[in-house]
């Protein structure tokens, strides 16, 4: 007799804080009338049939029947379809969820991503399917259900599209402190203040003070500055650009400032740093 036993109990104790907001299919029917906006929750588009194209983050993108558009929270969106071949698609509304798109051809990470299914298509449109009867019959315990069939879809997207699912409360932002936080993570190699920030908000720089530190833990210039010694780190250990280089390129007025600032954050000098990392890569 041959027995093959697999323990699963340890293997992922991750809690799933996200919420099934709705779903619903649209279908172009020569009312069409969507305007850019913007959701606190992610969305995920699966183009059923036809053609259209998404306008988000001031970026065209064509899809057809078949492509999965992800758009994460706070990212200003709209969809048109093609007259000649109108779009129909399923969309699914999902509250305390992101994705991280991340590229290594991407300098700054976007936040929308899609994918061509093509012949791999059943499994979402199965899980969709059982999603929309459960959400139209409405039996008793239908809502367990639907948040159950759409974790193991997620878990299908994330392994074929080689995402990573992202359920902290860093996406549970207000709006203002989402752009803030997108603005100091793409720009953070330039001159950013307190100030310029609540100018790019359009709200009083305490209040985004109070706020942000409120949403994501940290002032908005502690946030800055971490994200300009993580952008450090990695160029200690990949790059030969010198120490003054590597300041400079993130946004620091000094060297010697840099340097004060990275001993004190990570508890060693930059030159200590690219040693040791440096080193254990080689090794690797």
């Amino acid at each position: 007799m041959s027995n093959e036993f697999i323990n699963l109990g340890s293997a992922n104790n991750d809690k799933t804080d996200f919420q099934l907001r709705y779903i619903s299919i649209s279908k172009y029917e020569g009312d069409w009338h969507s305007l850019p906006h913007t959701h606190q929750f992610s969305e995920l588009f699966y183009v059923l049939r036809g053609e259209g194209v998404f306008y988000i983050e001031d970026e065209k993108v064509s899809v057809k029947t078949d492509d999965l558009m992800i758009i994460n929270p706070y990212v200003e969106h709209t969809e048109k379809t093609l007259s000649n071949n109108p779009m129909e698609y399923i969309v699914f509304g999902v509250e305390g969820l992101a994705f991280s798109f991340i590229h290594p051809d991407q300098e700054n990470p976007k936040g929308y991503s899609y994918y061509s299914y093509g012949s791999d298509k059943n499994q979402f449109i199965n899980f969709a399917q059982l999603m929309m009867h459960e959400f139209q019959d409405k039996k008793p315990g239908f809502e367990k259900v639907c948040h159950g069939l759409l974790e193991v879809l997620l878990v299908y997207i994330s392994r074929k599209q080689n995402l990573s699912v992202i359920t902290n409360s860093s996406f549970q932002l207000s709006k203002e402190c989402a752009l803030a936080k997108r603005y100091i993570d793409i720009n953070y190699s330039k001159n950013i203040t307190l100030d310029s920030l609540a100018e790019i908000t359009h709200i009083n720089k305490f209040y985004l003070a109070h706020s942000f530190t409120e949403c994501i833990g940290q002032s908005p210039i502690n946030y800055l500055t971490d994200r300009r010694i993580e952008a450090c780190k990695e160029l200690l250990t990949t790059s030969n650009f010198s120490v003054t280089q590597i300041a400079s390129s993130a946004g620091f007025s000094s060297q010697s400032y840099f340097s004060q600032i990275f001993n004190k954050k990570v508890g060693m000098s930059p030159r200590q740093y690219r040693k040791l990392y440096s080193n254990k890569k080689e090794l690797e």
